[in-house]
C-alpha cells in the first residue's frame, strides 16, 4: 500500500496529544512532504521509503528548535509510528487515511 496521500495525525508529546495533517509522496525509495499542525506547515527532509517503513526528519522552531526524527509503518490506511524529540525522548503517533 503506499504512503502517498494525506494523513490525519496524533502525536503523543510530553505537551499533550498534538493533531496535524501529514502529507507524504513517494518516487521510488524516496519520500517527500510536508507535516501542518499547531507550528505551521513544515517540510520533511531526507525521507526515505522501504517497502512499508518510512523514516523523515522534520525542523521545528516552536516551542524551541529541534529536529524531529520520524520513523513510521503504513499498514492500508493507517500509519503508526515514532518520533524522536531531542533531549525529550521519544512520542508516539498515529493516523489515518483522510
Amino acid at each position: 500500500m503506499s504512503a502517498d496521500g494525506t494523513w490525519n495525525t496524533t502525536m503523543n508529546t510530553p505537551m499533550g496529544a498534538q493533531q496535524g495533517t501529514l502529507t507524504l509522496s513517494t518516487e521510488g525509495g524516496a519520500l517527500t512532504g510536508k507535516l501542518s499542525g499547531p507550528q505551521g506547515d513544515i517540510d520533511l527532509e531526507d525521507g526515505t521509503v522501504d517497502g512499508d517503513n518510512l523514516t523523515w526528519k522534520a525542523s521545528i522552531t516552536t516551542p524551541m528548535a529541534m529536529t524531529l526524527e520520524f520513523s513510521a509503518t503504513v499498514s492500508g490506511d493507517e500509519i503508526s509510528g515514532n518520533v524522536k524529540l531531542g533531549a525529550f525522548g521519544d512520542a508516539t503517533f498515529s493516523g489515518t487515511r483522510a
